[in-house]
């Protein structure tokens, strides 16, 4: 059970795209062929971007693409559920890349290990953090009025491979969340580590808070 991980630190979003399209092709070919693969997390940080998933609204981006230049942001329709979501400096993305049925998941109890991986991460700082139904991804005080999300989950599978993945805010400048509707939600806030514990975060340590937990989860 080949697991690699990979910090492909700060990369534009069409590269990472790119490269992490061509792994998970690769993948899914070598798993069809009955040949030998390797399962991959990756770690990275991106330039602003905005993603739209398949099922996304186009009206939760609510800057025209001039004022998309003025904040230097860009915006990318991609083949991932879910709606919009924003990535940045500061913000830990997460891109694993893994055969499920090798690790006997499937898509739903996947999506739950990622969240749990984030909760335990968040934990570790003493932070509580939890699910909220309906909403994927990690929530503080999600059934309360001050609800307000620190990790995005979305997720595509093909011939149960998997990519894209999670977006952890560690020391994100949480103002480009005021651009869009994050995930759909109009009712609810984005939080950060830095923000509910009131200093910078250091990157690297989160970075492998994340994979440790990964690797346990995944490895049970």
């Amino acid at each position: 059970m080949k697991l690699n991980v990979t910090d492909w630190n700060i990369i534009p979003y069409a590269d990472a795209w790119t490269r992490q399209t061509e792994w998970f092709d690769t993948l899914v070919r070598a798993k069809q062929a009955g040949e030998e693969y390797e399962n991959h997390i990756i770690l990275c940080e991106h330039p602003h971007v905005y993603t739209l998933g398949r099922s996304g609204k186009e009206g939760n981006m609510l800057l025209s693409e001039e004022q998309l230049q003025k904040i230097g942001a860009t915006l990318y329709h991609i083949d991932r559920g879910g709606d919009i979501t924003y990535h940045g400096p500061g913000q830990l993305v997460c891109y694993p890349i893994l055969n499920l049925e090798e690790f006997s998941l499937g898509l739903k109890e996947y999506v739950h290990l990622l969240e749990e991986a984030v909760i335990r991460v968040c934990a570790s700082y003493g932070i509580i953090a939890g699910r909220l139904e309906k909403a994927t991804g990690v929530w503080l005080e999600g059934d309360m009025p001050r609800a307000r999300k620190i990790c995005a989950i979305g997720v595509r599978s093909s011939h149960f491979v998997t990519m894209h993945g999670l977006a952890l805010n560690v020391n994100t400048d949480l103002r480009y969340f005021s651009y869009i509707h994050p995930c759909g939600f109009i009712d609810k806030g984005v939080t950060s580590l830095q923000q509910e514990l009131k200093r910078e975060m250091p990157m690297e340590e989160v970075k492998q808070r994340l994979c440790r937990e990964l690797q346990e989860l995944l490895h049970r």
